[in-house]
Formats: C-alpha cells, sequence, structure tokens
C-alpha cells in the first residue's frame, strides 16, 4: 500500500514539471533539420523511354517543300515538353511518305497527298496494309505549277519535248505523269532536281518545261526576275482529271509573273495528314489518341496567332478526305462536339465565299454547292 502511494506521487510530481505556470507560453519546438533531398539520377533507359514516351514522329517532305514547313509549324504549336513532341522529318516526299508510314520505325503520321491512297489500293502487295492509314487533316490543297520557256503556249504545244518532274519521291514526281497522262498529252518526261531543270530552262530549250506540285506560293518564283516570256500555263479542270479539283494561280500569289487582274487557271490536289491505325492496346496508338487531344487543344493557335502559314485559316478540323477512313479517335471527338453544340444560324455569305473557294471558274458550281450548303444546314440545326 505505501509503495503504491509513492508511485502516485511520483507520478504527480513528474506531471507536475510539465504543468506551466499561468500565462506562461510554451517554448517552440526545435526544428528538426531535413537530410537533404537526394536528386534523382535517371538512367540511359529511362531518358530514353521519357523521351520516346511522347514523341510523334511525322514524315513530312524534302527541304524545299511546303509539307515540311507545316509539319514545322505543327511541330511548335503542339510542343509541350515531354508531354507532346512531333519530330518533323525530311523525307523523299509525300508520295515516299506512304512507305515510311507503313514501314519506317518511329514514323506514325505523314503528309501525303490525296491521290497516293488510290495507287496503293491498286498494288496487291498493299492489300492489307493500305487499310491501317487513316486521316486526321484535310489539309490545305496542293496546286499544280506548269512553268515553261516563252515558246510554249498551251499544254498542246509541249507534246514530245521534255519536260521535268522533279526527282523520284517528290509529289511533282507521282502526280506529273498521271495528269499528263489523264490529259493524253505525251511528253518526254525527265527526272532531275528542279533546279538544275530551271537553270537547264535559263540557259536553252534542253528542258521545255518544269512540273510543280505544291502549296503557293513557291518561294522559287517569288525571288528575282525571270527573263520576259517565262510563265506558267493555264491546266483547265476537265472530268478526265481525278482525284484534283479546279483552281487559280493570281497575281498575289506571283506578282512578278502573272500581271494584275489575271488569273491562270489550274488544278489542286488535297494534302493529307494521315497517321497509321495502330492496335488500341499499343503506346503508338495512345501517342496518336494524344496527339488528337493536344490538335483539338491548340488547333486555333495555328489559324489565329501571326507568323503561321496564311492557308491554316481554311483548314477545318471536320473537314473530309473522300475515299480515305477518318481515324476513330478523332472522329469521335468530332461526334461529342456536334452533339453538344447549339444549331447556329448559317452565314450565307460565308457560305457563298466557301462555294466560291471549291468552284472559282464555275458560277453554276458554285450556286449548286451554295444551295446544297444551306439545305445541309437546314436540316442539321432541326436536329
Amino acid at each position: 500500500m505505501r509503495r503504491a502511494s509513492q508511485a502516485a506521487a511520483a507520478a504527480v510530481l513528474f506531471l507536475a514539471a510539465f504543468v506551466l505556470p499561468a500565462g506562461a507560453q510554451a517554448p517552440a519546438p526545435k526544428a528538426v533539420a531535413k537530410p537533404p533531398a537526394r536528386p534523382v539520377v535517371l538512367t540511359d533507359q529511362q531518358h530514353k523511354d521519357r523521351i520516346n514516351a511522347w514523341t510523334v514522329g511525322l514524315a513530312a517532305g524534302r527541304m524545299e517543300g511546303a509539307p515540311l514547313l507545316l509539319a514545322s509549324e505543327l511541330a511548335r504549336v503542339l510542343d509541350d515538353g515531354d508531354n507532346m513532341r512531333v519530330l518533323p522529318i525530311v523525307t523523299r516526299g509525300p508520295f515516299d511518305n506512304v512507305y515510311d508510314l507503313l514501314y519506317l520505325r518511329g514514323v506514325d503520321a505523314a503528309i501525303v497527298y490525296g491521290d497516293v491512297l488510290d495507287h496503293f489500293k491498286n498494288k496487291p502487295e498493299f492489300a492489307n496494309s493500305w487499310r491501317r492509314i487513316n486521316y486526321l487533316l484535310n489539309l490545305f490543297p496542293s496546286e499544280v505549277h506548269v512553268f515553261v520557256r516563252p515558246e510554249i503556249n498551251s499544254l498542246q504545244d509541249l507534246a514530245g519535248k521534255a519536260v521535268n518532274f522533279n526527282t523520284p519521291g517528290t509529289a511533282a514526281n507521282f502526280s506529273g505523269p498521271i495528269i499528263f497522262r489523264q490529259l493524253g498529252i505525251d511528253v518526254k518526261a525527265t527526272f532531275i532536281p528542279h533546279s538544275v531543270a530551271m537553270e537547264k530552262m535559263r540557259q536553252g530549250d534542253e528542258i521545255a518545261a518544269t512540273f510543280w506540285l505544291s502549296t503557293k506560293p513557291l518561294p522559287q518564283f517569288l525571288k528575282g526576275k525571270w527573263p520576259e516570256g517565262f510563265k506558267f500555263l493555264p491546266v483547265e479542270y476537265n472530268a478526265k482529271l481525278e482525284y484534283y479539283a479546279p483552281t487559280q494561280l493570281e497575281h498575289a500569289d506571283y506578282p512578278n509573273l502573272i500581271p494584275k487582274d489575271q488569273q491562270i487557271s489550274t488544278i489542286s490536289v488535297p494534302s493529307v495528314l494521315a497517321v497509321y491505325d495502330w492496335p488500341k492496346d499499343t503506346d503508338r496508338h495512345q501517342r496518336l489518341v494524344r496527339l488528337v487531344d493536344y490538335l483539338f487543344d491548340r488547333f486555333e493557335n495555328l489559324q489565329k496567332e501571326s507568323g503561321y502559314h496564311a492557308r491554316w485559316k481554311d483548314v477545318n478540323l471536320a473537314g473530309q478526305v473522300p475515299g480515305w477512313q477518318r481515324f476513330r479517335p478523332l472522329q469521335e471527338r468530332l461526334d461529342k462536339m456536334a452533339a453538344a453544340a447549339p444549331p447556329r444560324a448559317v452565314d450565307p455569305a460565308l457560305a457563298r465565299e466557301q462555294a466560291a473557294r471549291a468552284a472559282p471558274n464555275d458560277r453554276a458550281a458554285q450556286e449548286r454547292l451554295f444551295k446544297e450548303f444551306l439545305e445541309w444546314s437546314s436540316k442539321h440545326s432541326r436536329k
């Protein structure tokens, strides 16, 4: 009993030692110094995985072509460090880009022309693989430029003469011979670099013309002056020219070669931002899904910020490419937006402007497109 009392008294004294006098404050606890954080040191493999995780290889084109410029601008707008990186790749050209998209390591997207896919559909060796090629964007069209010496005044004058179609793999090399064949004009085709062919045109009549297919304006025709009589020839659209659309070259495009108030009829082919449709359970598919997300979030910057190609303003995320399959994740985003968007009033002025761009030399076609657009808009606004 006595021992218990002593223990209780000792406990009271122990607690009393920690009871503060009235008004007194407890001393601040001493800060405990934390050991310095060790820097995270990544292994070479971890560096490699981090950099590659969200990088999309984009096969663009040659240094002198418009596709490489477009790819570079797209890469700049979508760049988000390790979260998203588009890597533009200098390639042989939009035609060979299909091979790169199908077979080259690290390529998940490519800029190609709309008529290229039809070529692969008819090749037995691509009977299955071409079906895995989808598109993200219908980019702006690439115009045909036929640049000739002074003595040439029509496409028919080129029959039997040397026409240069640039080097193998380029868009001109692929589409040029097809167009002349569809027009029924038999020319002497050459396939040397355009820079060499242009110099031969200056020096004599060894080369009568060069055929170009790229988005206007081509920088090669904006610098310097050409001797009198060198010019662009008109290429009139007709039903024989499959996969192409009518358009024109104007003074604003080439002030040194086209007089004011003059237009030169020509044709165009759409350029397409294509992707390979990887299986859904793969990392490469997830990269493209993230690319779609960044496109929706940042595409407006390409159209509104200064310094980018003016033709971005004509690109519509919902624009279709005839004969092509849209990448499913992008189509699903478009479907959600369409379902959530309230009906909008049709702007007749904008509709007529778009119809004029689609058929610049055909008033009847413009009126038909305008009426079809109004009818389509009316139906969808009631849904």
